[in-house]
């Protein structure tokens, strides 16, 4: 396999959140020229925290893609120049109002490799206790749920959670 030979790019859209942006690649195989689109995304972490109680912390939050409720681990945009350590504490504490005595990074994941540029980042948060009310973003509404760890393999098998990056944070979690 060789890689694409890249002769343009372009920028068509440009947001806070991502810019989308059209290369035009050559394939090595056939020698054709095609576009591709791209959206180029800050990276992002998630976060398996646990309450010194064993219990999962968990936030439901809108979500307006696919217009409903999400049941989800805590996470969100690592900022420019921040350790994604960093980034998981931050958001912890900022979406569920919970620090951590520990932080363990568990692997990250391409979220979608075939037109994102970024990666989700996973860390375990454990000996979590509850500091003081939640600071959510503006474009933010979040409830924070408590789960038992021994019921969450359940939840995931019967889609009570089945974010696609939660899930990934799940098994990253299993694995270790």
């Amino acid at each position: 396999m060789k890689r694409w030979e890249r002769t343009g790019r372009r920028y068509l859209f440009r947001s806070p959140v991502f810019r989308i942006r059209e290369d035009t690649l050559v394939s090595p195989r056939t020698g054709g020229s095609l576009p591709f689109y791209v959206l180029e995304c800050d990276d992002w972490v998630n976060v398996v925290a646990f309450t010194t109680a064993d219990e999962l912390v968990l936030v439901r939050q809108y979500r307006q893609g696919r217009e409903e409720l999400s049941l989800e681990i805590p996470g969100g945009v690592v900022e420019p120049d921040e350790p994604p350590a960093d980034a998981a504490r931050r958001e912890l504490r900022e979406e569920t109002g919970y620090t951590c005595e520990a932080i363990e990074p568990l692997g990250w994941v391409a979220p979608n490799p075939a037109i994102q540029t970024n990666r989700c980042h996973t860390y375990l948060a454990t000996g979590c206790r509850y500091e003081g009310e939640p600071t959510p973003d503006e474009g933010e509404d979040i409830e924070v749920e408590l789960m038992p760890a021994a019921q969450v393999r359940d939840a995931l098998r019967e889609g009570t959670i089945r974010h696609s990056l939660v899930v990934a944070g799940l098994y990253l979690y299993e694995l270790r």
